[in-house]
Formats: C-alpha cells, structure tokens, sequence
C-alpha cells in the first residue's frame, strides 16, 4: 500500500480526510502537524486526535524559529501588507509545506495530502510550494470529492470518527497572528463580538496610562525591546502582548481572496503591526526618497507574492536580495508611546542616517539658501507653459 503523509490539525476536515484517504484512495496515512507558534492545545491536540482514529505515526515539527526568523521578520523587513493588514497565516503555510515533503520524501511516500476547501487561499499556498520542491502526488478530499461541512459530519459519524468539538468560527493562529472568520461573521452588518478577540484588549479596556517602549532593530530585524535582547520567537510573543495590551492590533475588512471572492475577515496582529511600524519609522532615517519610494513598492509586491502562495516564485528571491542589502543600514532605535489603540512614535535614532540636522537647522548656514533662487525659478517651467497656452485663452 502506498504512502501518504497528511497535514494535519486535528479538526473536523482533516479528522475526516483520514478515513476517506484510506477508503477512497487506498492509502496508508502518515499524520504530521508544524509547529510555527500556535497554542499548546492545538499542537497536542493532533497527535491524540490521529491515535484516536488509529493512525499508528505521527510526526510534530517545531519550526518556530525558523518561522519567526525566516518568515515573520521578512515580513518586517518588506513592511508586506496585503490590503491593509500583516500577513500571519499566508506566511506560514509554504514552511508547513516544506516539512510536510520533507517528511514524505523520508517515508518514501507518493502522496501528500490537505483537507483544504476548494473555497480558500490555502491550496493554492500548499500546493504552489509542495509541487516546486517535489514530485510527490497531491490530494485534497474535501475539495476532490466536494463535500459540504454537513457530509463531513456526518461521515465522520458513520465511521466512527471523534467529531472534535464545534467551533462556532474558523480560527487559524501562529506567532505571527490569528485570523478569525466563519459564523456569524460572514455577514458585514454584524459587529465582530468582543468574544473572538484573545490576543488584544478593546480600546475602552486598554490601560489608561500610556505605555513608553524603545525597539531596537539591527539589519532591519529587530533585536531588543526596551534594551532587552530577545531571540526572534520571544520577541514576537513580546510585541503581541503588549501592543494587544495596549489595544492594538484588531482588524475587521472586507479580503479579497485568491480565486475573486470576497470575504469579510478579522484579524489579530498586534506585535506585527508594531514592528512593521517602527521599522518603517527607521526607514524614513537611513533611505533616499528613491529608496522609500521603491520600498513601497517591493512592500506591495512582496505580500502579493506571498498572499497568493508564490514563495518560490524567483521574483520573491530578488526581492530578498534587494531589499537585504538596503536593510544593511537599518540599524537604530524608534521609542514610541502606546496609549489605547494609538501608537506614537517619540523618538529616532539611527547609527548612520541620511538626516543631518545642521542642513535642515534655521539657524544654520550648512547650506547657502541663495543657491535655491534658480533652482525654485526652473521648478514647474512646463507647468508655467501649459497654464499660459490654456488657461489665459
């Protein structure tokens, strides 16, 4: 009998892919379940989930590391925003990928499988990275065979399947961030009620007094928070707790996915936002106009790449070398307040910035304000031009 290795989380969708590789495809089933920072829970839960159903191997990976320094600190890197918010589960699933083909290739297994819907972003992450770096077969059951979440159910029951507990929303979470949908928040009229939120306070129940933090970055990556050097994955979990104490971090939009639907989605980033904001703060010391203007850029593409499951596509390697080697001079410190939502930034310091105070000083000569006469003269000539041939007619 053929091998199969298949990402596993314990839930309903994949409780259920269990059985229906073995009974529809003929295949041994080998769980295995990436840690990249969700809770303790949900890391133990697959492996009792898998023994349960009798699944006779499973693996769990810590990648956490990994995920923090060479995921989550791109993000920062590229201050990669997808319409607005931090990408937290995009950036996770082309690592999850790649264990899950590592472990296949070490079991000799022909197939890896995914209980992703045929609705979503995920299959197209999961599939873009695990068919770059293998030649493994894919199946996803519940696309495949088209079920509906009530079949699910009740196939599981008829199999004698553990039905994990219901959920009332889809949540998925790790280091970086949690995105929560399903529900009742699949309709936009609905406020997001306050029970779905586990990383931020609301703004009304965020402290009164201000909170006053330094972050210090090195390379573009950030080393310290309030001098206190921390490795990547603390401090990631350092910036959720407080920006989400401080009220920051909750965000409600309408997403636009992958395959063009639209889906009204919640998400918690507190520590990401944050970081993404004092790193651009130190940007705006060390890069040229041009540099922030290109950075943008590279921003915007960046988390286009990524959204869409594109990990390795070369373009995103290109990016990575440009933007690494500007990221060299990023280095400093960005003091900011945190007061109910709100950040501030108070402060800048950079080892070697472009900023020269005695040039842009009143009350310095650095530079000769009369050498700007011509310059201002023959600043719009052929605005001057267009206003004098169609405006005065």
């Amino acid at each position: 009998m053929e091998k199969v290795v298949l990402a596993f989380s314990g839930g309903l969708d994949t409780s259920v892919c269990i059985k229906l590789l073995e009974e529809k495809y003929n295949l041994e089933v080998i769980t295995a379940c990436v840690d990249v920072g969700q809770p303790e829970n949900e890391i133990s839960k697959p492996e009792k989930a898998a023994n349960k159903i009798g699944i006779s191997k499973h693996y769990t990976i810590d990648a956490k590391e990994e995920f923090a320094k060479e995921y989550a600190f791109r993000c920062i890197k590229t201050n990669s925003l997808y319409e607005g918010y931090p990408l937290s589960t995009a950036y996770a699933r082309p690592l999850i990928a790649e264990k899950i083909v590592e472990i296949a290739k070490k079991e000799n297994a022909t197939t890896i499988a995914h209980g992703c819907t045929g609705k979503g972003n995920d299959q197209f992450r999961f599939e873009a990275t695990i068919r770059s770096e293998s030649d493994l077969k894919i199946v996803a059951p519940i696309r495949d065979l088209n079920l509906t979440r009530t079949e699910e159910q009740e196939y599981a029951k008829s199999n004698g399947i553990p039905l994990p507990s219901e959920k009332i929303y889809s949540i998925d979470e790790n280091l970086w961030g949690r995105s929560i949908e399903g529900g009742l928040l699949e309709d936009p009229a609905t406020p997001s009620p306050e029970d779905i939120f586990e990383w931020t306070k609301s703004t009304e129940d965020a402290p009164d007094t201000p909170e006053i933090i330094t972050i210090t970055f090195e390379n573009g990556e950030p080393i310290a928070i309030n001098d206190e050097t921390l490795s990547p994955v603390k401090l990631i979990r350092k910036a959720n707790e407080i920006a989400g104490n401080n009220g920051i971090g909750r965000i409600d939009m309408i997403e636009d996915r992958i395959i063009g639907l639209k889906s009204r989605e919640n998400y918690e980033t507190p520590g990401a936002l944050l970081l993404i904001t004092v790193h651009k703060a130190l940007e705006q010391l060390v890069f040229s106009r041009k540099e922030l203007k290109f950075s943008e850029e590279i921003s915007e593409k960046y988390a286009e790449l990524v959204y869409n499951g594109l990990w390795n596509e070369a373009l995103r390697e290109d990016l990575d070398v440009v933007n690494d080697h500007m990221q060299k001079r990023v280095n400093g410190k960005i003091t900011l307040k945190l007061h109910k939502g709100s950040m501030k930034i108070r402060a800048r310091e950079a080892k070697k910035a472009l900023y020269n105070q005695d040039n842009v000083s009143f009350d310095d000569k650095g530079i000769d304000q009369r050498e700007m006469i011509g310059m201002v003269k023959n600043h719009d000539i052929q605005g001057e031009e267009y206003f004098k041939v169609f405006k005065k007619e």
